[in-house]
């Protein structure tokens, strides 16, 4: 067995039988660790666990499934040391159950968060069903043991159900100082189990956000000013009631709804709909003009986030030094499963069925646009086609109330692609002057790293960034695990009309892209290996070191490259995980093909294998795309881009070889949604500049390559 791990009784929110004999287990999830993305979205719930007498295992999990797999993952650790039958357990996805606390999906937390007290819960039910059955027989504690849904007496084989020793358990007192599974007596964990959502995906049979329906629902879209920042004037629905099937026209706080009989019906209505707008002080805001805010932006002026040792000198004195600037565009999220929120509202009663990532913000939205307590209000998240982020925004469900409480009936609020590229939350564009100072010994002596950047939180909520100081916007860049003697980094935070949002490892995606790269530049200005040079810079047992190593063994660097071909190498650790990726390059007629890409992740403890190999692929594909061609663009203070004609994205025969190297350990456990991004853009761009000797310091690629 491991280690006790010392849980209170405190942390053990409830232990008790519910009126039907179930056992009902409730406990807390660590509290200590800060959220890493979305710090004011991303919350700390608790989980539940119950058992009731017809021998029905369920756990409600409280984070949403995006696809990365929680409902699979997070279970597996509760039915290891439960000793829960995997087949028959019951998973479901929590409602804001205010038992569960705040929730919300994001920051890769979910398994890291759940790592230690989901365990210890399944392992504290455990012992209270064996003291149950021990009990019920009058034979010691010792000689029982808990297999597969059942608890045995060993000596005379009796044995009994989880169920029908539930309402037993439930009258006992919670142990607490419970002892865990070591590695080799876990049989769940770290094996490659079939995910539990994968069959009724793959029959069909899942229902998202877009699948609900209740009855006497009506359909929903909705015309918002084009400009950021703008407002309505007025609007003529004449032509818009004369669309057969559309109900109504209703005015709303961000703009006019267009209600009819079917989702058909509700766009035709949209397109007749006249609407007159006022388009403030932003209608004239290009590109160009926030790029030239970015390039304005005084170093002098910005907040130090990183000061260590004398930067200034150091780079003075440095024999050889580089500098280098880098600009990153806005990019779109861009799920698949478009923008969509159903609501309806009985009495001061709310219900509300959406594809959501932030739960509790989004029932408090809710409960203010019907004007109800929050209490009123239950909130279902169902399956995701897709978040990446742009799901912890929560304007939707707002819209959706404010509709259904203008008709009187529940009402499915959709956004069209349109609507969801045009009138989204972006990552943010960004700008970045990098120096470093190298001597002729192959150390760098000197980093400087200057950020100009909007602020997500800045722009969401201005009063608690009045200092222009954003821990946030620096990710990935004050916490490098390289060893620099002398090292500044400066934040000049630049907003702009254009909202911004948390995007799949936030900040991460550009600080890490800028540093990489960078890195590589240096090492080829020394003439030095570019993962000698990392290696050289890392401490001795860093486990970003260690996957370096490992991808260099795997990959067999160095290793010649055909004509044409380049090979790069980039690393970065974030989320608590450490990740080196090497990518192949293939070029010809200035078409930029990525051939293949290898990831090796270090992330403590594995859970779910496949799974974890599934997001790191996942991750290459997303990442790839936005480096590849993604980019929003704004003229006259509105977004240039309207669908995936325009807005291109990763299709299926660009997808390279993807090789997932996994270190499986017992150091502390990280994420693995986002930590395979960032690595992956400089891999390739140092990879191009390796197959073709050009610098590629302006994304996206298509800006300087073909397709």
């Amino acid at each position: 067995m491991t280690p006790l791990l010392n849980m209170s009784r405190r942390d053990f929110l409830k232990a008790s039988v519910g009126v039907t004999g179930a056992l009902l287990l409730g406990f807390r999830l660590g509290e200590s660790e800060a959220a890493e993305a979305a710090s004011d979205v991303i919350f700390n719930p608790n989980a539940w666990l119950e058992i009731t007498p017809d021998n029905k295992v369920t756990i409600f999990v409280p984070w949403t499934e995006l696809g990365q797999g929680v409902m699979t993952a997070v279970p597996i650790l509760l039915a290891e040391e439960l000793e829960a039958d995997w087949e028959a357990i019951d998973i479901r996805m929590a409602w804001n159950d205010p038992r569960f606390g705040r929730m919300g999906t994001g920051g890769s937390r979910s398994v890291r968060m759940s790592w230690d007290p989901v365990r210890q819960a399944g392992a504290t039910a455990r012992i209270m069903l064996i003291e149950a059955a021990a009990d019920l027989w009058k034979v010691p504690v010792k000689e029982c043991q808990a297999k597969n849904g059942l608890v045995r007496h060993l000596s005379s084989n009796r044995s009994a159900t989880f169920g029908e020793l539930a309402k037993a358990a439930g009258k006992i007192e919670v142990p607490t100082d419970v002892p865990l599974k070591s590695r080799q007596e876990r049989s769940l964990i770290g094996k490659d189990v079939l995910r539990r959502d994968f069959r009724d995906k793959i029959h069909g049979k899942t229902e998202f956000g877009m699948d609900q329906r209740v009855e006497g629902m009506v359909y929903a879209t909705l015309e918002e000013c084009p400009v950021f920042g703008g407002s309505l004037k007025s609007f003529d629905a004449t032509a818009a009631l004369k669309v057969p099937g559309v109900l109504s026209v209703e005015e709303i706080s961000s703009g006019v709804a267009v209600v009819a009989t079917g989702t058909w019906a509700a766009m035709k209505g949209k397109e007749a709909l006249q609407v007159d707008w006022d388009f403030g002080p932003h209608a004239n805001l290009d590109s160009a003009a926030i790029s030239k805010q970015f390039a304005e932006a005084k170093e002098a002026d910005g907040q130090v986030m990183l000061d260590d040792g004398d930067v200034p000198a150091a780079l003075d004195k440095a024999p050889q030094s580089l500098s280098a600037t880098y600009e990153l565009p806005y990019i779109s999220h861009s799920p698949i499963e478009p923008i969509n929120c159903t609501a309806r509202i009985t009495g001061d009663k709310v219900e509300v069925w959406a594809p959501i990532q932030s739960v509790s913000w989004g029932a408090s939205v809710a409960a203010q646009a019907a004007g109800v307590d929050v209490a009123n209000v239950r909130l279902q998240p169902t399956f995701t086609g897709g978040g990446f982020g742009r799901r912890l925004m929560v304007e939707y469900v707002g819209q959706c109330v404010e509709i259904a409480k203008a008709v009187g009936k529940p009402v499915q609020l959709f956004r069209t692609p349109e609507d969801g590229m045009q009138h989204g939350f972006y990552r943010p564009a960004s700008r970045h002057t990098l120096s470093a100072g190298y001597d002729g010994d192959g150390r760098i002596n000197a980093w400087k790293h200057h950020l100009v950047a909007p602020s997500i939180s800045g722009q969401l909520n201005p009063n608690s960034m009045k200092d222009g100081r954003d821990e946030g916007a620096v990710n990935g860049a004050v916490d490098m695990n390289y060893n620099f003697e002398n090292q500044r980094v400066i934040y000049s935070m630049s907003n702009t009309s254009v909202p911004t949002g948390w995007l799949r490892s936030v900040y991460n995606t550009q600080n890490g892209l800028v540093n990489e790269c960078f890195f590589d530049e240096i090492a080829q200005k020394m003439g030095v290996d570019p993962v000698e040079l990392r290696l050289r810079h890392l401490p001795e047992g860093n486990r970003l070191a260690g996957t370096l190593k490992r991808a260099a063994e795997a990959w067999g660097w160095p290793a010649d490259a055909p004509k044409g071909h380049g090979h790069g190498v980039a690393s970065h650790a974030c989320f608590g995980s450490f990740v080196t990726t090497m990518a192949e390059v293939r070029v010809e007629n200035s078409r930029v093909r990525v051939t293949k890409v290898l990831s090796c992740i270090d992330c403590g403890p594995v859970v779910h294998p496949d799974g974890l190999r599934s997001q790191m692929e996942g991750v290459v594909a997303l990442a790839l795309s936005a480096l590849l061609r993604e980019e929003i663009t704004i003229k006259d203070g509105r977004v240039q881009q309207s669908n995936f004609d325009d807005y291109s994205i990763l299709r299926l025969d660009e997808m390279p070889e993807v090789e997932v190297i996994m270190i499986d350990s017992d150091d502390s456990i990280g994420g693995v949604g986002e930590p395979g991004y960032p690595p992956l853009g400089p891999a390739v761009l140092n990879a191009l500049f390796a197959a073709t000797g050009k610098r590629i310091r302006q994304l996206p690629l298509s800006a300087s390559f073909n397709g």
